[in-house]
């Protein structure tokens, strides 16, 4: 049987029914999601399905990563919300290939891990299934595995195995409309110029859950734990000087209050220059240097190849602003006289990321 995978909170335990109850069949994960983005969060959940499937001796299939196919076929209903039209196109994509691959495999039955998932109709997803059937031939395997407190043994499951524990469905469509609801920032969808690792971010964990196989593969005994912190995007900014950008860069957690002011540099203090407006703090790129122990030779280079988020705020602390300091700082080559206009805009926001305990 032909098992088509979402993420492995879903599948761990719904593989481990359908073992129980099919135990004639033998079981292929396909692990088939276009829909998910950003790409990071597609390896992610890939590397855990792969966990799982390694754990439970299930044979696993990656699909193609075919994201802009799966865009081109559900524009006109972003704004659709879950479980509405776009949903159905995209089971119906999904369901599609899934059926081609049982089929080309000689496999003569399917099902989907999707049926797990409290976020999902599952009359919708048999209905869409039906299609499929008709059209290639593969029975599909249509399991409640939610009700009579399934849900609840998966979670135990989900909980025991150490899986990733996804936040949202997978599409930045669902995601956008989600977070608006939470009053919260979609940050999954925000990637840095230079490809530093923010805090919070996709990436942060993708290298967690990495570091995480590494340490069960050499026998390294260790707990997941989550903490709270103060979580930052810098959404846009500039300095400009009548009319002219001034090459800069803007240090993470600069934060101003009306996003734009105008003012001048009034005086230094210990290489720092102090701007007349919003707590506002400059740097050389000299001094820079010298603080975060580099040799950037022009803003540029520095933008596009920044500094890990330790070596940034080591410059901060080195200037005398403190953990909870939200005070902007702008690094240029040189210090510019006369009127200058400056525009940040970003957000901090609480939030919950997972770190990783060695025992």
């Amino acid at each position: 049987m032909l098992v088509h995978i979402c993420c492995s909170v879903d599948s761990h335990f719904f593989l481990q029914r359908l073992r129980e109850d099919f135990p004639e069949e033998r079981l292929v994960g396909f692990f088939y999601d276009p829909n998910i983005h950003p790409y990071g969060e597609y390896r992610l959940r890939l590397l855990d399905v792969e966990r799982s499937c390694r754990k439970l001796g299930i044979e696993l299939i990656e699909g193609p990563y075919d994201f802009e196919r799966w865009l081109e076929a559900v524009r006109g209903y972003e704004k659709v919300p879950e479980k509405g039209v776009r949903c159905e196109i995209c089971f119906d994509r999904r369901f599609e290939t899934s059926a081609k691959k049982a089929k080309e495999l000689g496999e003569k039955r399917m099902t989907t891990t999707l049926l797990m998932s409290p976020r999902k109709s599952q009359e919708q997803l048999k209905r869409t299934a039906e299609r499929f059937r008709r059209e290639y031939g593969v029975e599909f395997v249509s399991v409640d595995y939610r009700s009579g407190g399934g849900t609840q043994r998966q979670q135990e499951e989900a909980k025991k195995a150490r899986l990733y524990r996804q936040n949202y469905c997978g599409c930045m469509f669902g995601l956008r409309m989600q977070r608006e609801e939470q009053g919260r920032l979609a940050c999954e969808l925000f990637s840095p110029v230079g490809g530093e690792t923010l805090p919070g971010s996709i990436e942060e964990r993708l290298e967690m859950y990495e570091k995480r196989l590494d340490l069960e593969e050499r026998g390294i005994s260790y707990e997941i734990v989550r903490e709270k912190f103060l979580n930052y995007r810098l959404k846009f900014g500039w300095v400009r000087q009548k009319k002219r950008t001034v090459p800069s860069y803007i240090l993470p957690y600069s934060t101003m209050k009306r996003r734009y002011t105008k003012g001048k540099v009034e005086r230094e203090v210990a290489g720092v220059y102090l701007f007349n407006r919003e707590e506002i703090r400059f740097l050389t790129l000299e001094r820079y240097n010298r603080l975060a122990g580099r040799a950037y030779g022009s803003i540029g280079a520095l933008i596009s190849d920044p500094p890990s988020m330790e070596e940034t705020f080591g410059v901060r602390r080195s200037i005398g602003l403190g953990p909870w300091d939200l005070s902007p700082v702008l690094v240029v080559e040189e210090i510019p006289e006369g009127k200058l206009e400056i525009f940040i805009e970003s957000e901090h926001f609480p939030d919950v990321r997972e770190k990783l305990v060695l025992l």
